[in-house]
């Protein structure tokens, strides 16, 4: 890890969304150096689900050595970003630094986002950061996203940029990706990408408006990264399919079963924000990748910040990468065949005791199913697809029925495609080819081969859904639940 150099001593840093997560880390990171953190957060009270407040936050600040200030703030609200930046300045004399951490989420496609949810991640990421950022400047009065943001006058007299000139190495620092233009970040959650490069932009235009006065940069994490609560914080791409879920304080790992081994810590950003914020203010405009930065500045060793060292990690948002990260090869058709062939008739004869008996009525049940989904004139369905549905079915018990009461339809293309299902709502639960005997909750499209790779743990669903080579319909909650069965599968192959 990035050892403290102690430059940060004495420094007041104001961080929004400090309470848990990406926030705390870096304030954690700051505090061992004896410098001054703002907690502008919203959270006063215990959460029901989620750890700290931003008074426990404070306790771990000033046990690791530095002062803490908790301040209830709420992004969205003008009035209280200011009130903090006058406690702020009224506490420990100025502010040197300002990290806009907070964030909201919602995975959703245009036509599934409420306009709440689009109110919620504007406000919050691009018209949350740009009010703070405003309580660094005087400007006249004006309108933005529809909000008043008040006079000249008000905002001149609790301004913090006179702070941040008089300050030695003033630094802006949001937690924000690069401005990557591939439409694949665009196509499946436009209204969050607009708003997280909504927070890009005001890197991009303030670095070169106060070039020379204020350093402005941008840091995104090349991979995830996992809270000390197990919850993933930052990119999407935490949870196996996607969680409906509308900002990044609870938007939590909510049984991915290994999901979390392929995070990394909060202490890597930690170190990488350290590493931007000590620069001198020279060292602006900058759209800083953590890794990226922390091989430059030296660090070999990045096993430490793994939850499990060794294993595969989930990349980022808005990040083009190969999304196939296990580095094993598509296999053949004729492979994957033999394969789902070998572990059916395992279980077909017995070798897990007890299942001969339910694995041939689930055989009956399937062949009935395939029939009846393609008509009795047409050939039974065969190839990988459908082979794999025969392990699903295989493996369905009424424990699976009881605890996910779903039914889901894949919509899929290419070789042995078409129309596909699992009920796992009907008693005794079925697969097969066609529509579900009754209707859907969750409908899933994707192609066959895509398919295949991901019930044989080929392909990670997230990964899937980042590329754009999986979309989903319908109750979001019972996807995720889905994955139970998937693991389960894979394992088996």
């Amino acid at each position: 890890m990035l050892p403290n150099t102690g430059k940060l001593a004495g420094c007041t840093l104001f961080i929004t969304g400090a309470s848990r997560g990406i926030g705390k880390a870096i304030a954690l990171k700051a505090a061992k150096d004896g410098a001054n953190i703002v907690i502008a957060a919203k959270t006063a009270e215990p959460h029901p689900t989620l750890p700290g407040t931003i008074y426990t936050a404070a306790e771990e600040i000033e046990a690791a050595g530095g002062k803490a200030l908790p301040c209830i703030v709420n992004v969205r609200e003008e009035q209280q970003i200011i009130n903090a930046v006058e406690k702020a300045v009224k506490t420990f004399g100025g502010i040197d630094i300002l990290v806009n951490n907070a964030s909201a989420i919602s995975l959703t496609g245009t036509l599934e986002t409420a306009t709440k949810k689009v109110n919620l991640m504007m406000d919050v990421n691009v018209r949350g950061t740009y009010l703070t950022h405003l309580g660094l400047h005087p400007v006249p009065q004006f309108f933005i996203y529809g909000k008043w943001l008040g006079n000249c006058s008000n905002l001149r007299s609790k301004a913090c940029l006179p702070y941040l000139r008089k300050s030695k190495n003033p630094h802006i620092l949001n937690l924000s990706p690069p401005m990557n233009l591939n439409p694949m970040w665009f196509k499946n959650h436009c209204a969050y990408t607009i708003s997280k490069y909504g927070m890009s932009m005001c890197v991009l235009g303030m670095a070169e408006e106060f070039r020379g006065e204020v350093a402005v940069n941008a840091l995104w994490p090349k991979t995830e990264a996992l809270k000390e609560d197990k919850n993933l914080v930052h990119a999407p791409a935490s949870l196996i399919f996607w969680p409906d879920i509308h900002t990044y304080s609870c938007y939590g790992y909510a049984g991915g079963a290994g999901i979390e081994k392929q995070c990394r810590k909060t202490d890597i950003l930690a170190d990488a924000a350290y590493c931007i914020l000590t620069k001198p203010k020279t060292f602006t405009g900058n759209f800083i990748i953590d890794e990226v930065l922390l091989r430059e500045e030296g660090v070999k060793d990045f096993d430490v910040y793994a939850i499990a060292p060794g294993q595969p990690l989930m990349p980022d948002f808005f990040l083009d990468v190969e999304t196939d990260t296990t580095a094993v090869k598509q296999e053949r058709y004729e492979l994957l065949y033999a394969k789902l062939n070998w572990f059916y008739r395992n279980v077909k004869t017995g070798i897990r005791p007890g299942q001969r008996k339910q694995t041939c009525a689930a055989q009956k049940k399937l062949s009935g199913s395939l029939q009846e989904g393609a008509g009795s004139s047409a050939a039974e369905p065969s190839g990988p697809v459908a082979e794999t549905f025969r392990v699903i079915q295989g493996i369905v018990t009424e424990e699976y029925v009881r605890s996910t009461q779903g039914v889901f339809q894949f919509e899929l293309s290419g070789d042995g495609g078409g129309t596909w299902y699992i009920d796992l709502k009907t008693k005794g639960g079925s697969a097969g080819f066609g529509k579900p005997p009754v209707t859907a909750d969750v409908v899933m499209s994707m192609s066959s081969a895509d398919f295949v790779k991901m019930f044989t743990g080929k392909l990670k669903p997230t990964l899937a859904f980042m590329s754009g080579k999986l979309r989903i319909k319908g109750n979001m909650s019972l996807a995720i639940k889905l994955e139970k069965l998937l693991s389960q599968l894979a394992s088996k192959l």
